[in-house]
């Protein structure tokens, strides 16, 4: 589909957070998608990811979480940071989600929040004070310093993740340098002591940030085909109207090397 295809308008939230609503031309109501950003701010990456999601027939808001960086230009380009806490992470998916639900196409019954890279946990820190239909976390959440409590995060994660009430999707890459195979074990082994459903998946090869084709270094396009195949198939079965979870699904599908060392794993771009 081309740009053409779809409703593309940008915006501005209720608390002057700018956003970017991206949804299909025909169809409706859709199920309703907030995309975070990397570290870098709303950049390129991530309106190309709304737009491959509203291809598959989601209502997909993409706001610039760190609006209040005081300058976004050295944000973008990397050089900076913002530290997002828990709580104003839901402050902002709520005003994103009041945007959605002014518009006609939006179905507020059935709502997601992906976080990627440095925003992975918020989709959980919400959904452990929001109804959703998923939390879906890209390379993130569960590195060494996301267990800890501190004036960013206030709760301890697995009490986090104890009160989240809805599916959790989770793409990891073997070869990531913040994230070990062990960390991921050690969410997944969270999630299910809390009775979670979640679906993991650990992609070989793969190094941190592995789906930005913005980023030819870091970038791997066949784990990144089936890795977003893998989040389309599970968002997509998850919101189906009517879809109720009556049971426990857990599914981990892991691959990495016999000589898989963290410590060799080095940073990309």
């Amino acid at each position: 589909m081309a740009e053409s295809d779809f409703h593309i308008h940008d915006t501005t939230c209720a608390n002057g957070m700018p956003a970017r609503v991206t949804k299909p031309k025909t169809g409706g109501p859709f199920p309703v998608v907030v995309i975070m950003h990397e570290r870098y701010g709303l950049v390129q990456h991530t309106l190309d990811l709304a737009q491959r999601c509203a291809r598959d027939g989601f209502l997909v808001v993409s706001p610039n979480f760190f609006f209040r960086h005081p300058d976004l230009s050295v944000l973008n380009a990397g050089d900076s940071r913002y530290d997002l806490t828990d709580p104003e992470s839901v402050e902002l998916i709520d005003a994103a989600f009041e945007l959605a639900g002014h518009d006609k196409d939006a179905d507020m019954s059935r709502k997601i929040v992906a976080g990627y890279c440095q925003t992975g946990r918020h989709p959980l820190v919400y959904a452990s004070q929001r109804k959703l239909a998923a939390a879906v976390v890209w390379y993130g959440a569960c590195s060494q310093r996301e267990w800890a409590v501190n004036h960013l995060q206030p709760k301890k994660l697995e009490d986090v993740i104890a009160a989240v009430a809805c599916p959790v999707f989770g793409a990891f890459g073997a070869a990531d340098h913040i994230i070990s195979i062990d960390d991921v074990c050690r969410f997944r082994n969270t999630l299910e002591t809390m009775k979670k459903s979640y679906e993991i998946h650990v992609y070989p090869d793969a190094p941190h940030g592995w789906l930005n084709d913005t980023m030819p270094g870091r970038y791997r396009a066949p784990q990144a085909d089936a890795g977003w195949a893998d989040q389309q198939t599970f968002m997509k079965k998850v919101t189906q109207p009517g879809f109720k979870q009556t049971h426990m699904d857990w599914h981990f599908d892991c691959a990495f090397a016999l000589d898989y060392d963290f410590t060799k794993n080095v940073r990309l771009e």
